[in-house]
């Protein structure tokens, strides 16, 4: 069987996306071992700091600030509210909805953890630059914020035609 060849641009050394999952990897890997001893990981603390700073919000938002689905977040949620870091209330409006609050007691985990996640970012900024960091962080929220083309793909198909994503036989 002869080998296909393909343009070196489309390695995954290449692939921009390949490329921001290894470094989102890492750097998460990173932060997640400086807050080990927390109880924490690096998205829940992230969970509770967006809870803290902006207020009760729906699950729906809270996904859409952290650039997630609903059901990973709801995921990451569960442990946070067995230990009463935080309360998920039903929607007084819409019974569908789910508000989420950080409670005193996560308030007093995010403070207790602060010292971990401020040396996790003094050692990452360490080693690849104050000023690196920061504009990495800026670069960043302009990735997270551009307005990439709609893309339509067999599933959204399907689950707009109401088939959930059944596959027609081949």
């Amino acid at each position: 069987m002869a080998r296909r060849s393909f343009p070196t641009s489309d390695f995954p050394q290449s692939c921009t996306c390949s490329q921001l999952r290894r470094a989102a990897r890492r750097v998460s890997r990173y932060y997640d071992l400086c807050l080990a001893g927390t109880g924490l990981k690096s998205t829940q603390y992230s969970l509770l700091g967006f809870l803290a700073s902006e207020g009760p919000m729906t699950m729906a938002h809270l996904a859409n600030i952290m650039t997630m689905d609903r059901a990973t977040v709801g995921h990451n949620l569960r442990p946070l509210e067995r230990d009463g870091f935080l309360e998920i209330r039903v929607g007084e409006e819409d019974r569908r909805v789910r508000q989420v609050a950080i409670t005193d007691r996560g308030q007093e985990m995010l403070f207790a953890a602060h010292p971990a996640w401020q040396k996790a970012r003094a050692g990452f900024e360490s080693a690849f630059g104050v000023r690196e960091a920061g504009h990495l962080r800026e670069l960043m929220k302009r990735v997270i914020d551009a307005p990439l083309p709609e893309v339509e793909s067999e599933q959204t198909r399907a689950t707009a035609s109401g088939r959930r994503g059944r596959r027609k036989p081949r």
